[in-house]
C-alpha cells in the first residue's frame, strides 16, 4: 500500500535503490566526459560533469578509517551512522560540524568541487552549522483531490477508521495512491471513482475525495523496477510523491537522463533530479 503524505515525502515503490560505496561509482571512467550513451539507443546515459558542481543541499561526510566519503544516498540511523559514497579528495573537516565515535568521524556539509565519476575533489566545504538552509526550496504539500471534500458521518472518522479505510483503498483493484491533506483522505483510482467512494464510505465518514488517474499502483511499481534496473548504480532513490508520476534522484544528470526517461516511459512520468548540480 502506497500512501502519499501531505508533505509529499518520497515514498519508495518496491525495492528502493540505496547508495553504497560501490553503487556510487556512477560512471565508467573510461567513458570520458559527457554522455556515454544517448537516449535513442534505449540504454540509460551515464553523464559526467565537465565542470565544477555542488551538492544540492547538505550531505553527510563520513570517514570510518579509509578516508572521507560523501554520502549521497541513504544513511543508516545508527550511532555512529553508516553510509557510503564517492571518495573525497582535498577535504578539510574544519573547526566545527563534525563528531567522532568508535573510530568514525562524520558531519554534514554542503560541498563544491569536481567529480570524475568516482572521486569528488572538494574546492569548498560549508559545515551545517554555517549553512543557510533557508536557501533550499520547500516541497509543496499535496492538495486535496477535490475542491469540496464531503463528510457523511463524523462519528466514523477515528484513527482506527482512517487505518481501515486506507487498507480498504489499497485493496481496490484499480487503486493508484492515497494521501492525506489535513483531515481529508484522498484516494486515486484508475476508473469508477463513484464505486470506489461508495466502498470507502463503509469504513469512513470523514472528509473524503476520490479521483481518477491513468496508472495504478502496480503500474508505477513495474516502471520503478525497470527504472532501477536501467539506471543501476546511478540511481540513489526512486518512488512516488504524486499520482501518475515517479521521482528519481541520480548522482548527476546533465539533462540526458531526463531526456532518456521521457523517451523511454513517456513525457513527465519519471521526473529526474540530480544530487550534484552545476555551479553557477
Amino acid at each position: 500500500m502506497r500512501i502519499l503524505a501531505a508533505a509529499a515525502v518520497l515514498t519508495v515503490l518496491g525495492a528502493t535503490a540505496c547508495s553504497t560505496e560501490a553503487e556510487m561509482r556512477a560512471v565508467d571512467p573510461a567513458s570520458g566526459s559527457g554522455t556515454a550513451v544517448d537516449a535513442s539507443s534505449g540504454e540509460a546515459p551515464r553523464p559526467v560533469p565537465d565542470g565544477e558542481v555542488r551538492t544540492s543541499g547538505l550531505v553527510m561526510v563520513i570517514d570510518d578509517g579509509d578516508g572521507p566519503e560523501m554520502c549521497l544516498g541513504a544513511v543508516a540511523e545508527s550511532y555512529p551512522p553508516q553510509c557510503g559514497g564517492p571518495a573525497l579528495a582535498d577535504f578539510d573537516w574544519g573547526d566545527v560540524g563534525s563528531e567522532e565515535a568508535s573510530g568514525v568521524r562524520w558531519g554534514s556539509y554542503a560541498l563544491t568541487g569536481t567529480f570524475d565519476g568516482s572521486t569528488f575533489t572538494v574546492t569548498d566545504a560549508i559545515p551545517a552549522a554555517l549553512y543557510d538552509t533557508m536557501a533550499e526550496p520547500e516541497q509543496e504539500p499535496l492538495a486535496a483531490a477535490c475542491d469540496d471534500p464531503t463528510t457523511t458521518d463524523t462519528a466514523k472518522a477515528t484513527p482506527e477508521d482512517l487505518d481501515a479505510t486506507l487498507a480498504a483503498a489499497s485493496a481496490l483493484p484499480t487503486y493508484a495512491s492515497a494521501w492525506l491533506t489535513g483531515n481529508t483522505i484522498n484516494v486515486a483510482v484508475t476508473e469508477d471513482a463513484e464505486g470506489a467512494e461508495a466502498e470507502l464510505r463503509t469504513t469512513w465518514g470523514g472528509m473524503l475525495c476520490v479521483t481518477t488517474v491513468e496508472r495504478t499502483d502496480a503500474d508505477l511499481n513495474e516502471v520503478n523496477q525497470e527504472l532501477q534496473a536501467a539506471l543501476g548504480d546511478q540511481l540513489l532513490t526512486s518512488g512516488s510523491t504524486s499520482p501518475d508520476s515517479l521521482d528519481a534522484q541520480v548522482v548527476f544528470d546533465d539533462g540526458s537522463i531526463q531526456e532518456w526517461a521521457d523517451a523511454t516511459y513517456g513525457d513527465g512520468l519519471v521526473r529526474i533530479s540530480s544530487a550534484l548540480v552545476p555551479v553557477g
